[in-house]
This record gives C-alpha cells, structure tokens and sequence, in this order.
C-alpha cells in the first residue's frame, strides 16, 4: 500500500500546492462585483485613527508642490497624530499612493512621488 508522505498531504486530502486553488477563482469574481454600500478599511482607517485631518481633494490637486505645502500645514495643525508632524504627513500621502495602487494614473503617481520631495524640503529633510 502506497500513502503519500505526510508533508504533502493535508485537510481535505489535497497537495499542499492545491489547497486554496478553489479559494483564488472565488476572490476573482468578488473583486470585480460592488461593494453595496459596504465601507472600505481604508475609509474606516482615514476616518477613525489619529491619522491627520486633511482638506478635502488634497491628494488630486495639480501641483507637487500644493499637496506637499496642504499636507505640513495638516500635519502641523492636527492634534490627531501620534508621530512627528513629518512622519504623519509622509505617512498619509504613503497610505494614499498604495491603497490607490494600479488605478492611480501614471501622471497622478509621478504628482505623488514629487510631492514626496517636496514635503521632505518642506520639512528640511535630505533627499
């Protein structure tokens, strides 16, 4: 009688490298379904945690140097924070950029990431 070792062998008597094939065709097709209503972590995060106060549309204005300017003077002003008024600042402008991930436009993305220098001149950091 033949049995398979037991390290490739698991619940449900599938190969380790079989065992969530079901599991990725479902996620597949509940990703593209809407959420009903349902809130977002990351909403749920920017709303309730002692992340900034920001103003509202700051993350989808033109200039790098707007956002980085609209970011210190959040980061400054808020009473929210935990950190060092720059590493709230970096930190929201950060969450931004990966939870926005691959439906930010590249123009937006390149915004974003001047926008990360200029903060750190702002805040008279080294490049």
């Amino acid at each position: 009688m033949s049995t398979a070792h037991p390290s490739t062998r698991r619940k449900g008597g599938r190969p380790a490298r079989q065992r969530h094939a079901h599991a990725s065709t479902t996620k597949r097709a509940t990703a593209a379904a809407p959420r009903g209503g349902k809130p977002r972590w990351s909403q749920h995060v920017t709303e309730t945690s002692d992340a900034m106060d920001l103003k509202s549309g700051v993350f989808t204005s033109g200039s790098a140097e707007e956002i980085a300017r609209s970011l210190k003077a959040s980061a400054q002003r808020s009473k929210r924070r935990k950190g060092t008024p720059y590493q709230s600042a970096m930190s929201m402008l950060n969450f931004y950029i990966n939870r926005a991930g691959r439906n930010l436009p590249k123009a937006q993305r390149n915004t974003l990431a001047r926008a990360k220098g200029k903060l750190r001149e702002a805040f008279g950091r080294k490049p």
